[in-house]
């Protein structure tokens, strides 16, 4: 059974880069047949994919915060992290990683967490 935990700090000030971890259980990140995502949803909107990293480690992200995001890998520790620059109140959202099929479906994802950005 895949299993997926974010970790990271649930409160920041603006400005600040968030970073994010996602740690993968029961299936390994290099596996040729998935890639890994992170998506987020702000209180009260829907869910907002930010970016994916593929089996090799290529990377695509959202054309909306492509210039605020970056998303690389561990793969010794089978984990994988978002970063996001810049952060305003308007990144205040729950943010989740998942695994994302060939065909762009996400079968497993992370409880998530919760990110707060304040001053």
């Amino acid at each position: 059974q895949v299993q997926l935990q974010e970790s990271g700090p649930g409160l920041m000030k603006p400005s600040q880069t968030l970073s994010l971890t996602c740690t993968v259980s029961g299936g390994s990140i290099t596996t040729n047949i998935y890639y890994w995502s992170w998506i987020r949803q702000p209180p009260g909107k829907g869910l907002e994919w930010m970016g994916v990293i593929t089996y090799s480690g290529n990377t695509y992200y959202s054309p909306s915060l492509k210039s605020r995001t970056s998303i690389s890998r561990d793969t010794s520790k089978n984990q994988f992290t978002l970063q996001l620059s810049s952060v305003t109140p308007e990144d205040t959202a729950v943010y989740y990683c998942a695994r994302t099929t060939l065909g762009s479906s996400m079968d497993y994802w992370g409880k998530g967490t919760l990110v707060t950005v304040s001053s």
